[in-house]
C-alpha cells in the first residue's frame, strides 16, 4: 500500500469535499485528484494541516470497500 503524508506545495489542486461530510463544519474531508495520486485532507485545516498522498489502485479498493 502506498500511502504517505506530502511535503510539496499543493495549493494549485482543486479540491472536492466529500458528500458524506457534514453540512455543520463537522467531519470534512477533501479529496484532489492528481495524474497518478489521490490527495487527501481535512478540510477544517486544509490552510496548514497534513496532506495524504494516496495510489489510484489504493484509492480505487478504498472506495469499493466503503461502497461495498
Amino acid at each position: 500500500m502506498s500511502v504517505e503524508q506530502v511535503t510539496e506545495n499543493v495549493d494549485g489542486l482543486h479540491w472536492f469535499k466529500s458528500s458524506y461530510s457534514g453540512s455543520d463544519g463537522g467531519d470534512c474531508v477533501e479529496v484532489a485528484a492528481g495524474p497518478d495520486t489521490v490527495y487527501v485532507r481535512d478540510s477544517k485545516a486544509a490552510g496548514d494541516g497534513p496532506v495524504l498522498r494516496v495510489g489510484w489502485g489504493e484509492w480505487a479498493a478504498f472506495v469499493t470497500l466503503m461502497a461495498g
